[in-house]
C-alpha cells in the first residue's frame, strides 16, 4: 500500500512543477494596463480669436412706471421711431389722482388748524408746544403732497430720447407693479453701436482693450466692417456662465445692421507674448484638479505611462486648456487612467473611430 503512494507522489511532482515553472511571463500579462491615447496638438494662444454674439448699443434703456396699477393706454409698438419726451404709455389714473387729491385736502387742513393754533397761541391759550405740533403736521402734509404729484408724474412713460422701440413688455389692461420693464429702447442713430460676444476664460485673459476685430453679420454676406474691444467684462455672467466683450464699430454703423440682430468677429490680439501656447485636453484626462494645477498620464514610448504635474489655464464645458506641463509630451493617456501609476506598463488600443 505504501508503494502505491509514494508512486502517486513521484508522478504529481512534474505537474506541479509545470505549473510554478513561468511565474514571471503571467505577472507581466496582468501588470499591462490597457489604455487609448490622444495626440497632443500645440495652441498658439496669440492667434486670432472667432467670436460671436448680438449687436446691440451702449444706451439701451428699460422703461417702467415709478407706480403698479393698470395699464391704461400703449401708444407705440415695437420698431416705431420715437421722439424725446413723446408720451409712451399712461396707467389708469384714478387711483393715483386719488391720493393726490387726498394729500392737497390733508394739506388745507393742516394750514387751517396751523392758522387756528396760531390765533390761540396769541391769546395765550394754545401752548407754545401745540403751535410746533401744528406747524409740523403742516409741514408733514406738504411732503405727502409732493410725494403724491411726484408719483403721479411718473405713472406717465415719455421717451427719454429719440430712438426706436426695441420691444414692448407688456400690454394694455395688464396689471403691473412698481419698476416692471414695460418698454425696451435705445437711441439709434445717436448711440454707440457694438457687437456684444461671449467668451471663454482663457480669451478673456489674451484679449486686451483696442484690440483690432473684423465684423461680419449675415444681412451684409460678403462684407467685413472694422471694429475695436472697447470693453471686456471683470466678472462671470451668471445666466451664461462666460465672460463678455463688447467690440465697437470703427466709424458709422452699417444700415443694414439692427439690435438684436446675430453677428461675428475676428479678433487679433494685440498683445504677443513668447511661449504663450495651451493644449486643449479631455476633461476626464485630468485628474486631482486643485485649483490651478492637476496631474494627468503620458506616453512617449506606447509602452510605459508617465505622471505629470499640469497648470490649468481654463475649463469649458468639456475641455481642460492646460497652459504649462506638456511640453515634452507627445501622447495623453485619455482612457484607463483611473489604474494607473507613475511607470506602469501599457498597452495602447486602437482609437475607436478606427475599431469597425
Amino acid at each position: 500500500m505504501k508503494t502505491i503512494q509514494y508512486m502517486c507522489l513521484l508522478l504529481c511532482i512534474p505537474l506541479v512543477y509545470s505549473c510554478s515553472s513561468h511565474p514571471e511571463a503571467v505577472k507581466t500579462e496582468t501588470d499591462t494596463i490597457p489604455v487609448r491615447v490622444m495626440a497632443l496638438t500645440q495652441q498658439n494662444a496669440n492667434a486670432a480669436m472667432a467670436v460671436s454674439g448680438q449687436f446691440t448699443t451702449d444706451d439701451e434703456v428699460m422703461l417702467s412706471f415709478k407706480t403698479g396699477g393698470i395699464i391704461n393706454s400703449l401708444n407705440v409698438k415695437e420698431g416705431d421711431a420715437v421722439k424725446k419726451g413723446q408720451l409712451l404709455a399712461t396707467l389708469n389714473p384714478i387711483e393715483i389722482n386719488a391720493q393726490v387729491q387726498q394729500a392737497r385736502l390733508s394739506v388745507e387742513k393742516a394750514q387751517r388748524d396751523y392758522q387756528r393754533t396760531q390765533n390761540l397761541y396769541r391769546d395765550s391759550v394754545a401752548t407754545l408746544e401745540q403751535l410746533q405740533n401744528s406747524k409740523t403736521a403742516l409741514q408733514q402734509s406738504q411732503q405727502q403732497l409732493n410725494m403724491a404729484s411726484f408719483n403721479r408724474q411718473y405713472s406717465e412713460i415719455h421717451a427719454p430720447k429719440d430712438g426706436y422701440i426695441l420691444s414692448k413688455l407688456a400690454n394694455t389692461g395688464q396689471q403691473v407693479s412698481p419698476g416692471m420693464a414695460i418698454l425696451k429702447t435705445n437711441g439709434a442713430e445717436s448711440g454707440k453701436w457694438m457687437l456684444r460676444v461671449g467668451i471663454s476664460d482663457n480669451e478673456w485673459a489674451v484679449m486686451q482693450l483696442n484690440d483690432h476685430a473684423n465684423i461680419q453679420t449675415s444681412s451684409l454676406p460678403g462684407q467685413s466692417f472694422e471694429g475695436v474691444v472697447t470693453r471686456k467684462s471683470e466678472g462671470v455672467d451668471e445666466a451664461t456662465g462666460t465672460f463678455s466683450a463688447d467690440i465697437s464699430f470703427r466709424g458709422k454703423k452699417p444700415k443694414a445692421i439692427a439690435a438684436g440682430m446675430f453677428g461675428k468677429a475676428i479678433i487679433e490680439p494685440g498683445r504677443k507674448t513668447a511661449g504663450s501656447s495651451s493644449w486643449q485636453i479631455p476633461y476626464e484626462a485630468l485628474l486631482d484638479g486643485d485649483g490651478s494645477t492637476g496631474y494627468v498620464f503620458v506616453t512617449n514610448d506606447n509602452k510605459t505611462a508617465k505622471k505629470l504635474k499640469v497648470t490649468v489655464a481654463g475649463i469649458d464645458k468639456n475641455t481642460v486648456t492646460i497652459s504649462h506641463g506638456l511640453e515634452n509630451a507627445t501622447a495623453l493617456i485619455i482612457s484607463g487612467s483611473a489604474y494607473l501609476t507613475d511607470q506602469s506598463m501599457i498597452s495602447v488600443l486602437p482609437s475607436k473611430t478606427a475599431t469597425k
